[in-house]
């Protein structure tokens, strides 16, 4: 890793668009932004909005957020779509709503997309026994996540960056986990990059290998691009030169 800007591919008229977990906010990725925009690339950092009353599902809301955020961005301009977390399984429904091409999709510690599945039951398929105690919770009314900032205080070691990261969090209950997420058919129509930070997600990390997928494990927080925004911008930016290179 760490080839430099001379080697890169060129992302000229190419756009990053950085997609946090609809549990918390962009603050997730404004130190990734902040270093990409400072390597001359165009980055879009949507917030995923939705309304308590609306009867539109929740990735369909996020879905929007996404598109309006594209709103003065060129059709013509292709996008590479990076998701965190509770976003990776958004990313076919995005990519579905905008017009833009996709150079690429990276997925760092995230969950990864399976047609019609509800976010608990693609917990349930990475950890049974916890998915199921999460869900008797949610049917008692609960709502996730709960942080506090003393609870983040092992990933984000920054406590500004933490009460920031507390403020914006959106908990959710048990509609928001058993909305089912469609898939279009002949997904994933670009590469796939995926990021392996943290040991929930290294399921799906072998997952994506399995899939051929090009992935990369940095043992780290689930948060890390909060503590090393610079490290993890050069590390999506080597990736996505090794899959750019394999592809005609």
């Amino acid at each position: 890793m760490g080839g430099g800007l001379e080697s890169r591919v060129n992302y000229d008229g190419i756009v990053f668009v950085l997609i946090h977990s609809p549990l918390v906010g962009p603050l997730t990725w404004s130190r990734v932004a902040e270093e990409m925009r400072g390597r001359g690339l165009e980055v879009a950092v949507p917030t995923l909005e939705d309304l308590p009353d609306s009867k539109e599902p929740f990735s369909m809301q996020h879905t929007k957020s996404v598109s309006l955020s594209l709103g003065n961005i060129s059709t013509e301009s292709p996008v590479v779509l990076v998701a965190h977390s509770g976003a990776g399984p958004l990313l076919p429904v995005i990519r579905d709503a905008i017009p833009n091409s996709v150079h690429a999709y990276v997925f760092v510690d995230a969950g990864l997309p399976r047609n019609a599945a509800t976010r608990l039951e693609l917990m349930q398929s990475e950890d049974s026994s916890w998915a199921k105690e999460f869900q008797e919770y949610l049917e008692a009314g609960g709502r996730f996540p709960n942080w506090s900032a003393d609870d983040l205080g092992e990933i984000i070691p920054d406590l500004e960056l933490r009460e920031q990261m507390v403020a914006e969090i959106n908990p959710r209950g048990l509609d928001f986990f058993t909305e089912p997420i469609p898939v279009f058919t002949g997904w994933p129509d670009a590469p796939c990059v995926y990021i392996l930070f943290s040991e929930p997600y290294r399921r799906a990390e072998a997952e994506a290998r399995l899939a051929g997928w090009k992935t990369y494990v940095l043992e780290a927080g689930h948060f890390h691009m909060l503590v090393d925004g610079e490290a993890v911008t050069e590390l999506i930016l080597d990736l996505l030169q090794d899959v750019s290179a394999k592809t005609p």
